[in-house]
């Protein structure tokens, strides 16, 4: 930590914004606050206690006293109001996914190369306190070969979200499934640093009236996706808003050595299976290997030297949200590059939108282009 200096943030959009501890990071104020809507400006007030109150975009990247600011609008707007607060030399965090589509993604990382600036994507599953663990496993040669990968981003019933107080429709209104992959393509890519290379994926949708006519065009309220990555490995991606299933944000590492399954929806919590010399006889006579199976306590690591001390407490999405802060006032203070920048982004992003094509042609096999720099 580099001293008391601040980075001075502006939050762009109400609601989940609230939920990021800026205000109480050491190393950073918020000094400006922007919604379009009168109900979240106020919100954004009493939350950072920030007097400086903007109802347009505009207007918050124009201040001069802002030297980041933290971009929760709508997916859609992600990349137009990244790349505005860039132009006017701000650094930015966003809220995922980072663009809906290959042209978004490229002017985003264009914007990155050529401004020089700080973009860092404040996915979630980066930092869930499994994701962590799986981390250090991995740093520890404890998987051997992770050969295969599951994640699971289960959310039915979000059709609540889809209008405003107004009765207008928003951008969730039925945005395809596969748009909106990073919390499950993190648990990889995040993970092993792997890119993934091919996609096939199956849609699901039924006669609701809300999949007859959307702006995204889109017939799915479900879609499952089978990736291939650089180093030939399997992966799959489920991302389900309809269905009978509960909620979750989770995955499963297959390793040559050892598995690591996070806590299921269904009450199972973390699981370690590890590879073993004893066997056993199936129910059909077949002597097979006998894994060693333990269960798991996840550590709270937001409550460790890991965070500054003032942030050490549970937030959102398991933990996740004082991480994301953290990381991104922290490689601004002392000039590094965020875990998750421009590229780790993309990376996360366009799997997702080349698997919707994918769906939308009956699940043919697809490449996935790579946006890293050259």
């Amino acid at each position: 930590m580099a001293g008391s200096k601040k980075i001075r943030v502006g939050v762009l959009g109400g609601g989940f914004s609230t939920s990021f501890q800026f205000q109480e990071h050491p190393n950073s104020e918020v000094v400006a606050v922007c919604d379009l809507r009168p109900e979240r400006r106020k919100s954004l007030q009493d939350t950072f206690k920030c007097d400086t109150v903007y109802e347009r975009m505009e207007e918050l990247v124009a201040d001069k006293n802002v030297d980041a600011v933290a971009v929760f609008s709508g997916a859609p707007d992600h990349v137009p109001h990244a790349v505005a607060a860039m132009k006017a030399g701000k650094h930015v965090m966003s809220a995922v996914p980072a663009g809906i589509s290959l042209e978004q993604c490229e002017e985003l990382r264009d914007t990155v190369e050529k401004t020089g600036l700080t973009y860092m994507m404040a996915e979630t599953s980066y930092y869930r306190q499994p994701m962590i663990s799986a981390r250090k496993f991995l740093a520890e040669g404890r998987f051997g070969e992770i050969f295969y990968t599951e994640a699971e981003y289960h959310h039915a019933g979000i059709d609540p979200l889809f209008f405003d107080p107004a009765g207008n429709r928003t951008w969730r209104y039925v945005i395809p499934p596969m748009f909106y992959p990073t919390h499950c393509t993190s648990f990889l890519v995040g993970l092993t640093g792997e890119r993934l290379t091919d996609v096939m994926c199956i849609g699901w949708g039924d006669d609701s009236k809300y999949l007859k006519e959307n702006m995204y065009n889109n017939p799915f309220w479900c879609e499952t996706a089978l990736f291939k990555t650089d180093k030939g490995h399997a992966f799959r991606v489920a991302v389900y808003w309809e269905g009978a299933h509960k909620g979750c944000e989770r995955a499963q590492w297959y390793g040559s050595k050892m598995s690591f399954f996070t806590p299921t929806a269904n009450g199972q919590g973390a699981v370690i299976v590890r590879r073993a010399e004893e066997t056993e006889t199936d129910d059909a006579g077949f002597t097979r290997t006998l894994p060693k199976f333990e269960e798991y306590q996840v550590p709270n690591y937001f409550e460790t030297d890991m965070l500054p001390e003032s942030m050490r407490k549970a937030s959102g999405h398991g933990g996740s949200h004082s991480f994301l802060t953290h990381e991104f006032i922290d490689s601004l203070v002392n000039g590094r590059k965020p875990a998750i920048d421009v590229y780790e982004a993309i990376a996360y992003t366009v799997p997702g939108i080349i698997a919707h094509q994918s769906a939308l042609k009956g699940g043919e096999q697809l490449k996935v282009p790579c946006f890293d720099r050259k």
